[in-house]
């Protein structure tokens, strides 16, 4: 039976990515050796490397402007510190719009000042706070794009006279926006981009180097773009996973095709949230998510019904997170439409059966 994976991370890869990536476990590049074994040296995967980091700049619509993008380890969760060692010198300003942010706040909250000047605690983290003013005399403002857990997004990039830091780990190429107006952005790939084990960082150089304290070289982003991402060995295997799918994102016309397919899928799932009796959505509708759409059961006492009838389809990952519980269908860019329909006419099932 097909499988329908929308499991919000390590998520769902593009099927032609699979088979690419499978045979070069088994031979890359006709060397006779595995993808896994070579050695990051080899000439043949520095230009894996060169070729990741340009076509990242490429698809956010970077190039000419000043930005290095780099593939390093740790997560995004490492980022939440790197991002403070190497901009934060006194005070910086956040948005708290979910869990990844509030972790991010407590761990840049070592190294100085955090104010938190937006939030969406209040209401369970269900909306994003709007019409917010960022102050211009911090030294920085960092939100969450995407908010995978609850299952809301900003739809546009706050005003800022200051830089501005995003991490976007769940909705990385996935729409359009004016990625200039951000000045770092970081995202873990196993979301929206590759497997886990690599993190994309796109820094504007120009951000860098003016903060007085020592920064470690293994989290100085000055260090690993001397080194042009290859400071210490990389993630090898995840750094070329993710340049095939970058590559088959350019090849079905980049982010600005994609932006088209993923409104389809969410506004087909969204519909019958809001059409079947059955469900509710939890997010703010205007509010709500292109990659994650969370949701739950207006009778809890008929989970049983329906967990039996989406996982009899095929369906894999659809359970909420731990945290809030409920239901989360992650529709990221290699989640195929036809998924998204087998989904839609389990719900409708459902409401046949109820």
């Amino acid at each position: 039976m097909k499988k329908h994976n929308f499991s919000a991370g390590p998520s769902i890869l593009p099927q032609p990515v699979i088979h690419q990536s499978a045979q070069a476990i088994l031979d890359f590049e006709n060397m006779g050796l595995s993808i896994m074994e070579i050695s990051h040296r080899d000439k043949k995967f520095v230009a894996v490397m060169e070729q990741a980091r340009s076509l990242a700049i490429e698809l956010l619509g970077l190039e000419g402007k000043g930005y290095q993008a780099l593939f390093l380890q740790g997560g995004a969760s490492m980022q939440f510190l790197s991002v403070a060692y190497n901009l934060l010198e006194k005070r910086a300003v956040y948005a708290d719009t979910g869990t990844w942010s509030a972790n991010a706040i407590k761990e840049a909250r070592f190294l100085g000042d955090i104010d938190i000047i937006s939030s969406s605690k209040d209401q369970n983290y269900n909306y994003i706070p709007k019409d917010i003013v960022v102050p211009q005399d911090a030294d920085y403002f960092h939100f969450t794009s995407n908010n995978t857990i609850f299952g809301t997004q900003f739809k546009e990039v706050p005003s800022s006279e200051i830089p501005v830091v995003c991490d976007m780990s769940s909705d990385i190429f996935s729409r359009e926006i004016d990625y200039s107006k951000i000045d770092l952005i970081y995202a873990g790939a196993q979301k929206n981009m590759g497997p886990a084990g690599t993190t994309l960082v796109v820094v504007k150089e120009s951000i860098l180097g003016k903060v007085s304290r020592a920064i470690p070289n293994i989290l100085n982003y000055q260090s690993h773009i001397a080194k042009e991402s290859m400071y210490h060995t990389p993630a090898v295997f995840a750094v070329y996973v993710s340049l095939l799918t970058m590559e088959w994102l350019k090849q079905l016309g980049g982010v600005a095709a994609i932006e088209k397919i993923n409104k389809e899928k969410a506004s087909l799932l969204y519909h019958e949230i809001d059409r079947n009796p059955l469900f509710k959505g939890f997010a703010a509708t205007e509010d709500r998510s292109l990659m994650n759409a969370t949701f739950n059961l207006t009778n809890e006492g008929q989970k049983d019904i329906f967990d039996t009838l989406w996982k009899e389809a095929g369906i894999s990952g659809l359970n909420g997170h731990r945290s809030v519980g409920g239901y989360r269908a992650s529709i990221y860019n290699a989640m195929p439409l036809e998924s998204v329909k087998v989904l839609v006419d389990v719900m409708k099932e459902f409401e046949r059966k109820a």
